[in-house]
């Protein structure tokens, strides 16, 4: 037994040793601590250098620095795990990444099908660069298995290449499987959500790519993407394609002359419109999924009175309780989406709406969701070309005016609806824009059947009605529109008579005592007496005339001729009053010089054109907008001139007569 003393020592022994141990374990931790600090900065420093090294274009720096971090040029270096290939590659040194790869170490090489945060592998990033085939060529070498691997989007290298536009990287990845069979393929050309690289082409406006695609891979054309879009759908959504701004104008022209910038960009809208054509007639020639399109319910019965049966009777009439068999699979008409014919007509491309009636004329029949045909179509969004084209086709415009839509609207109805993003081309009054359709009412209502006059869709208005309600707020806009310009025209056509009428009181070389102008013997005394009077009258004439405008009802007819016909009467008397006053100065000034008048006083007469040079060119446009509102009345004008001259003497004496042998024709 050991005394208490013995056991006291060896517990001071043991206590001892415990903390020994404990303050060696601290010093160990504190020293790999440390350690690990060291190699993170270290690990960060040399991450920061490749980074800047790649960033700046510097090889020989990335190719010392590579050996000396793990993994080499596959090392992750970016916090969205990008390796020092995706970098390199991403930064378009082709050289680079290929010395890079010639110099990976093979025990490395099963990290090269490595992915970054977005899922891209090295064969992605090459893929968006048409000069990286080298480095393509030799990555699948390496590691074949990189062209079958998708990235987060659910895209393989190939798709990538089509979304870029890269026509010589697409074609190099299409060789490497061109040996496949067709469903293998489509592993290739094909993203997870079914979009297809000739969708992906169409959409990115890759149009010579896209032509090229349709070609090789004619399996394509058909196909649909998730929302039930073919690739012929997806390009009649795209009007911009089919536009080129042709920068009209003596200031535009100018710059075009003066602009190698501006010509580049006007030559290669034009390069693109010529591409996406040749790709819309190849399309439509080959898509035929316009036939999967349901048949339209006649609905030609004219409803011209306000009362109606039960709301449960009315709701069996409206579903065609009594042609249930065509309307037997609602679910599946739901399913169907909107034809190329009806897109094209939507989006305002002419040349596909166009080449699809060529190609195949019986689209024309065919109804959106709405219940809506082309000719609807046409109208709602204000496709004139496409109107007219349809217009053309005789007899199919006799069904497609009796169409009625699934809200009770006829042709002319639908007049008054208008896009919920429609916006005109070139900013104009609301005065303008409420010309703008009425003009549209008027063309509608030439083609519209007598007895749909009067019909009433499902809001118990006909279409005359309909258009005023609808277009009510218009009305007010244009109402306040045209008072405010006539008031600043008017203040402007009196500032303009006043100075004409002081200016006949002070002439140029002043008076004799016997009340003559001392200049009255000289021509150009002439041209300004002259052109003061002209100039005097037409002010005052154009004052009376926005007098007129400012007592007008405002009416809606007053918007299709009367108010226009007076808007643009008084801006023309105000323009000639402007021009005869700047004549009136000119007379004045050579006046002044021949009598060896001041200089001073000489050059402050020049200076008063400015302003009068001013007032005219920025009145110019709305004048110029004036005056194109008035094509559609002039065609009209000369297409009735030959028809009167044609009347017989007895349809001249009752032209009743040859109202209703049109009317008879119409209902016909």
């Amino acid at each position: 037994m050991m005394n208490i003393t013995e056991c006291l020592f060896i517990s001071d022994v043991y206590i001892f040793g415990i903390e020994i141990a404990t303050c060696n374990f601290n010093c160990y931790l504190q020293l790999t601590m440390s350690s690990s600090i060291e190699d993170a900065d270290t690990k960060q420093r040399l991450h920061g250098e490749l980074y800047s090294a790649l960033m700046e274009g510097n090889k020989a720096k990335v190719l010392e620095l590579c050996p000396k971090v793990s993994d080499h040029a596959l090392h992750r270096i970016t916090v969205n795990e990008d390796t020092v290939l995706h970098m390199a590659t991403y930064a378009k040194e082709a050289d680079l990444v290929l010395k890079l790869l010639d110099e990976l170490p093979e025990y490395h090489l099963d990290k090269i099908t490595r992915q970054n945060g977005v899922g891209s592998t090295i064969l992605h990033e090459a893929a968006t660069n048409n000069d990286a085939v080298p480095v393509v060529d030799k990555l699948l070498k390496k590691s074949p298995g990189l062209l079958g691997m998708r990235n987060s989007n659910g895209e393989t290298a190939l798709f990538r290449a089509a979304r870029y536009g890269n026509d010589a990287m697409f074609k190099f990845l299409a060789s490497k499987i061109a040996q496949y069979d067709q469903i293998s393929q489509q592993f290739y050309l094909q993203r997870t959500d079914k979009t297809s690289v000739l969708h992906i082409a169409i959409i990115s406006q890759h149009f010579e790519l896209a032509w090229y695609i349709a070609n090789e891979y004619k399996q394509l054309i058909g196909e649909k993407d998730s929302d039930g879009m073919t690739a012929l759908q997806l390009l009649a959504c795209e009007p911009s394609a089919f536009k080129i701004d042709s920068e009209d104008g003596f200031i535009n022209l100018v710059k075009r002359c003066f602009s190698p910038a501006l010509r580049m960009k006007i030559r290669c809208e034009k390069e693109k419109y010529k591409l996406a054509v040749e790709l819309a007639n190849l399309l439509v020639k080959r898509d035929t999924s316009w036939e999967d399109t349901h048949s339209a319910v006649g609905r030609s019965k004219p409803k011209i009175h306000k009362y109606s049966a039960s709301p449960d009777a009315l709701s069996m009439v409206k579903e065609g309780a009594a042609e249930g068999s065509s309307l037997s699979a609602k679910g599946k008409k739901d399913d169907i989406g909107e034809t190329p014919l009806i897109l094209a007509t939507k989006s305002g491309c002419v040349e596909i709406a166009k080449e699809i009636l060529r190609v195949y004329p019986q689209a024309i029949e065919h109804i959106d969701d709405e219940g809506r045909n082309a000719l609807h179509v046409a109208i709602k969004y204000r496709q004139l070309e496409i109107f007219e084209h349809v217009r053309k086709m005789e007899v199919p415009m006799k069904r497609l005016v009796r169409k009625i839509d699934n809200n009770g609207n006829t042709v002319l109805h639908t007049v008054a609806l208008k896009r919920n993003d429609f916006v005109a081309e070139k900013v104009e009054g609301p005065a303008l824009l409420l010309q703008d359709e009425l003009l549209w009412f008027e063309r509608v209502q030439e083609i519209t059947p007598s007895h749909f006059m009067h019909h009433q869709n499902n809001m118990k208005l006909a279409a005359d009605e309909f258009f005023n309600t609808v277009n009510s707020e218009l009305r007010s806009a244009g109402k306040e529109w045209l008072k405010s310009t006539a008031e600043g025209c008017s203040v402007v056509a009196v500032l303009i008579a006043t100075v004409a009428f002081a200016a006949a009181y002070t002439v140029p070389g002043g008076n004799q005592s016997t009340g003559l102008p001392v200049l009255v013997n000289r021509p150009l005394f002439i041209v300004f007496t002259v052109t003061d009077v002209l100039s005097l009258n037409f002010a005052l004439t154009a004052v009376v005339t926005f007098l007129s405008i400012l007592s007008s009802p405002f009416r809606f007819r007053d918007f299709r001729r009367s108010l226009p016909n007076k808007l643009m009467l008084g801006f023309t008397f105000l323009f000639l009053s402007v021009t005869m006053m700047m004549m009136s100065f000119g007379a004045t000034i050579f006046l002044m010089i021949h009598s060896k008048e001041s200089w001073t006083k000489i050059t402050l007469y020049a200076l008063s054109f400015i302003p009068v040079g001013v007032f005219a060119l920025s009145y110019l446009p709305l004048y110029s907008s004036l005056s194109k509102t008035y094509e559609y009345l002039l065609g009209k004008a000369r297409k009735v001139a030959p028809l009167s001259t044609c009347m017989l003497p007895d349809q001249k004496k009752n032209p009743h007569s040859m109202a209703k042998s049109h009317a008879s024709v119409a209902l016909v």
